[in-house]
């Protein structure tokens, strides 16, 4: 059991976990018969998807629920305690609400009240904190010194796992978005179960650890890559069933191909350990108290582990928390509603599951790139990580308005610009809490920005989108076709999405010195 207890295996075992997690992305794929089988419009569909962005973003109880049960190394510790319990909660509420929402759409039971629907949808999307929670704060740990790649990578899988899972439905679900709901409460159940006791922490500092890393990089280019082919073959030729049997199995082997990079570090870790060439350092940068420069405009940027009462009374706090409003609020709303406005313009069905497919691979790309090349330009040039936020809202707000536009091709264009600009947003705003606030209570306070997320999205999805849209449908059958339906709503959102980049540029001059001071002490150590 030596090889399983390293942290490789847990950065393994956690990328299999987030690979197939990621099903309220998927939304899209099973909104529609969960409106017709309910008989819902598109307000009361937006609402109940709304509570699904509200269950995958308050994640203060993750948080607390990690400081009491991994807060403290869980390598070589007890067994019942680490990372793996906060998973297995997240588990029960991941089969409890899938599953309710299959028997609800499938008629095993009389269609429920639009409350207890909300509830179940609550706690499908609720368990994708505990996830996330044990994942990202046991990324960090492990690797602190390259928190952005690790997060990048590990938060990349779960935008990507949309893209798995439509391959999934694609080949065992007959095109029954019903027999999809039914895929999601049972298999990655049984996958998840398998992998959790290998998630744990391992609180060291190992000289090739950034080596392993772009190992991983590489592995998830290519996997990105072969799935964009796939999709796009799909989309445009068309696949038969044993064409799309043996590019799934082959996405499988890439999928277990981390697990090579994790033989190859630990062999070359032992090696490095009986030579004593490169020796390893007990706990993380992140959790140590750097002792700053003494101005005072540096200790007000930034004090080390504050909890989360504290961070709330921050000004950074507030200044993340606004730009993920319109960052990410947008963000949702857009992945919520991409395939009805799909619909309004009179895409295909295969066009349609194209851009659900298509959004994980930028959501993705956004997650994995922005993670990496902001970890690269803050080592090499100390570029602080709140302008990469900056830029990447400034990019949410052109796809917004190209989206509006509504001309030929106008989806794809708009929804890889926001893509990329929202998947940026999930792996920026944790590594940024991590470095501005501390690692102790990261999960905490991550999850409290979180919440900034569902606000959002409820204000876009609710009161702008689903209030514009109901507006101008049919009232017959609450169905509307045209430019007309979602143009007015997307240049709302590009504004706010604008006015979320100018925030964050806020939060970049305010942390300017701050991120000197850190990356000084890490060229010292």
């Amino acid at each position: 059991m030596e090889f399983a207890n390293t942290k490789w295996v847990a950065a393994a075992a956690s990328i299999w976990i987030q690979s197939f997690s990621g099903a309220s992305y998927t939304f899209g794929i099973y909104s529609s018969v969960l409106k017709s089988s309910q008989s819902y419009d598109q307000s009361t569909l937006d609402t109940v998807s709304v509570y699904k962005d509200i269950g995958a973003n308050v994640g203060i109880l993750s948080g607390l629920f990690y400081t009491a049960v991994a807060s403290r190394t869980s390598g070589s510790g007890r067994f019942f305690a680490g990372p793996w319990l906060v998973i297995f909660v997240g588990l029960l509420q991941w089969f409890v609400g899938y599953g309710f929402i299959w028997m609800a759409a499938s008629g095993v039971i009389e269609r429920p009240p639009v409350a207890v629907m909300c509830l179940f949808m609550f706690f499908a999307g609720h368990c994708q904190p505990f996830f996330n929670t044990a994942i990202v704060v046991t990324a960090v740990r492990n690797f602190s010194d390259y928190g952005g790649t690790a997060v990048g990578i590990m938060k990349g899988y779960l935008g990507l796992s949309g893209a798995i899972l439509v391959q999934m439905y694609h080949i065992f679900c007959g095109g029954d978005p019903r027999n999809y709901i039914l895929l999601l409460a049972v298999v990655p159940s049984l996958l998840i179960m398998t992998l959790m006791p290998f998630v744990r922490t391992y609180d060291t500092v190992i000289a090739g650890d950034k080596k392993h890393l772009n190992g991983l990089s590489a592995i998830s280019l290519i996997i990105v890559t072969y799935l964009m082919v796939v999709i796009l073959v799909e989309n445009i030729i068309g696949m038969s069933m044993p064409m799309k049997i043996c590019s799934f199995t082959f996405l499988l082997i890439l999928l277990a191909s981390p697990l090579l990079v994790a033989v190859r570090a630990q062999r070359e870790e032992k090696q490095r350990f009986l030579s004593l060439d490169f020796p390893v350092t007990e706990r993380t940068t992140l959790l140590d108290s750097p002792k700053l420069n003494s101005s005072s405009d540096v200790k007000v940027v930034m004090t080390n582990d504050m909890n989360v009462l504290e961070a709330i009374c921050t000004t950074n706090f507030w200044l993340l928390f606004v730009a993920m409003i319109c960052g990410m609020g947008s963000g949702l709303a857009t992945i919520n509603n991409i395939r009805q406005m799909g619909e309004s313009l009179r895409y295909s069905t295969v066009q349609l599951n194209s851009l659900v497919s298509l959004w994980s691979i930028w959501n993705f790309l956004g997650r994995f790139g922005s993670g990496y090349i902001s970890d690269t330009y803050l080592h090499s040039h100390g570029w602080p990580r709140p302008v990469f936020m900056g830029i990447t809202l400034g990019l949410m707000a052109i796809g917004h308005i190209v989206m509006a536009s509504g001309v030929l091709g106008s989806l794809y264009i708009g929804s890889l610009l926001v893509g990329l600009a929202y998947g940026s947003q999930w792996s920026l705003m944790p590594t940024i809490t991590s470095e501005i606030f501390g690692v102790r209570h990261m999960a905490t306070i991550f999850y409290t920005i979180s919440i900034a997320s569902p606000v959002g999205s409820y204000i876009f999805s609710v009161k702008v989108i689903g209030y514009l849209y109901d507006k101008v449908a049919s009232e017959d059958d609450h169905s509307c076709y045209g430019n007309h339906c979602f143009r007015t709503s997307y240049m709302i959102m590009a504004a706010m999405a604008l006015l979320g980049s100018l925030v964050a540029f806020v939060l970049f001059l305010r942390t300017k010195k701050f991120y000197a001071t850190l990356v000084a002490k890490r060229i010292l150590k």
